[in-house]
Formats: structure tokens, sequence, C-alpha cells
């Protein structure tokens, strides 16, 4: 069965180019009319171009309708603004991809406050801020799909990325919050982690890595994640054309005895505590105290 996006309207912020272009034009082509955010900066967050009007005048030679923002996705009332503009001219919002994004690349020890502030201004509030800006509207409507970027370096670390791992983490969180806040209006949140040879990496990736690495590699998993049919909290790696699924687990724990909660008695646990038996996928925040309480409970019997 074939994924349509006919009648809806997507925002996708950082559509300038790389990934969020390819989002755009694929959603375009699928029939969706599209809001097309960039700032137009460069890699690290400065200067401004036209890179939105060009992806706009793309679609439209395509046959497509789409128009252009140049908003800042760290300044809420810019939001504000993009989601008035869509929903003043094609009268509402079905899909939002957060996409936009900058990268400040250095050594813990030698970032700046400012180069770590910024990146998650740019990462987390933006995302945070572009989405606050549909909620409403998508609440209204009883639908709403959102896909937050997120990435390996949130999910595994990164040597020199202290600022953007922080942000892609905080990214995540958010997105799973929002899966459950959403759920009764019809909202879906998701989350992808790409690898993709785009500007962001131009000088990161080998030159082979880069060419394997294109953003059509990537496409497929975020249309899907959009789409009617989409799934919700789902976290998908995606790359090179490979595709995977990340979660967040925690495994059974141990309950120690009263007289062994001490320092040196979770020190003699500690092997058991951190064995991976019992994993399962952490499905809300509320998990980890409640199976304590259940752990507590079964112990007093």
């Amino acid at each position: 069965m074939s994924i349509s996006f006919a009648g809806q309207v997507a925002i996708v912020t950082g559509a300038g180019s790389g990934l969020g272009r390819a989002y755009a034009l694929e959603l375009a082509r699928r029939g969706a009319k599209i809001v097309v955010n960039d700032l137009g900066a460069a890699r690290d967050g400065t200067g401004h171009s036209d890179a939105a009007q060009a992806v706009v005048e793309e679609i439209r030679q395509n046959g497509g309708e789409a128009l252009a923002d140049s908003g800042d996705v760290s300044d809420f009332v810019q939001m504000e603004a993009m989601a008035a503009r869509a929903v003043e001219k094609w009268g509402g919002i079905h899909v939002l991809i957060n996409n936009a994004g900058i990268l400040r690349d250095r050594t813990f020890a030698k970032m700046e406050a400012a180069d770590f502030e910024l990146v998650l201004r740019v990462h987390l509030l933006g995302a945070a801020f572009a989405t606050r800006a549909v909620w409403d509207t998508m609440c209204r409507q009883n639908y709403g799909r959102v896909l937050m970027t997120t990435s390996s370096t949130g999910l595994g670390g990164n040597f020199g990325q202290a600022n953007y791992g922080a942000a892609k983490a905080g990214v995540l969180g958010l997105a799973r919050t929002l899966r459950l806040e959403g759920a009764k209006h019809g909202i879906r949140v998701n989350c992808v982690a790409p690898t993709a040879g785009t500007r962001m990496t131009a000088d990161i990736f080998p030159e082979e890595a880069y060419r394997a690495f294109g953003p059509e590699g990537v496409v497929p998993a975020a249309i899907y994640l959009v789409s009617a049919n989409a799934p919700t909290d789902a976290i998908v790696a995606a790359g090179g054309g490979v595709f995977q699924s990340a979660f967040v687990t925690m495994n059974e724990g141990v309950l120690l005895p009263e007289s062994e909660r001490t320092a040196e008695g979770f020190a003699a646990a500690w092997p058991r505590i951190r064995e991976r038996r019992g994993d399962h996928v952490f499905e809300n925040g509320m998990e980890q105290s409640h199976h304590a309480l259940e752990m507590l409970s079964r112990s007093a019997e």
C-alpha cells in the first residue's frame, strides 16, 4: 500500500539542504504542501542565505505547493509565526519534522559556554519551540505526526560533542514525553537517528563514507515515521540503507536488604546490579518507581 500525504500540510525545519531538503522533496512528491523552514545559516549557525526559497522553487517546478520560511527555530515567536502562516495558507498542520541543527564541536575542556548553549538552543529548544508552535493545531485536528532528530551521539556519546550529545539526548526525552501527552489527541511522536553525508558531516566522514551515506538512505524511515500508519515512540537509526531500532532498557535490578543499604553494600552488589539479566524496554518515567514498589511488596510477603 502506497503512502500518501495528499491533503496534508508538512513543516520541515532545516530544509534548505541535506536531509531536510530530501524530506521536503519526498513529502511534496507524495502530495503534501510543504513549509520549507531554513535560516540559511552555515554549519556553525552563522550567516544567512536563501536556501529555503531555492527548495520551494524546486518543489514548485515539480508541480507541488510550498512556501519558504526563514524563521530561527531557537526563537519561539518566530516558530509561532511560521505555524500561523501555514494554518492561514492551508488550514492545518499535519506533519512536523524537526531537522534543523548546527555543530560547534570541541572537547569539553576547550568548549566555550556560548557554544554549548547555542547548540542546545538550536537542537533541543528548537525542537521544543517548533513542536509547541504546532501542538495546539494538531490537538484541534485530533491528528499529528512529529519526527524528532536524535543521534547516536545522544544515545552513546561521541568525543568532542558534549553539547551536541546533551542536546540529542534531551530531544529523546522530549519525544518520549510528548508521545504520552499527544496520544489522546491522535498525535504520534517518533525519533530518527540519521547517518548521512551532508554539509554537517562533510569534513567528518571520509569521502567513501560520505558517498555511501547519502540522504536518500534515511528518507524512507522518516517518511514512514510521519505517515498515517506510523507507530509512536519509535527510535530508528538510519544510514546507507541500513535501518535499526534503538531502545532504552532497564534490567530487573537487585533489592538490597536494609543491612546492606550502604555504599559498601552497593559496591559488593554492583556486579549483580549491572547484569543485563531481565532487560526490558523502559516504557515511561514512572516505571522505575513502580517496579521498585513491586519488589519491596514481594519481599514483604
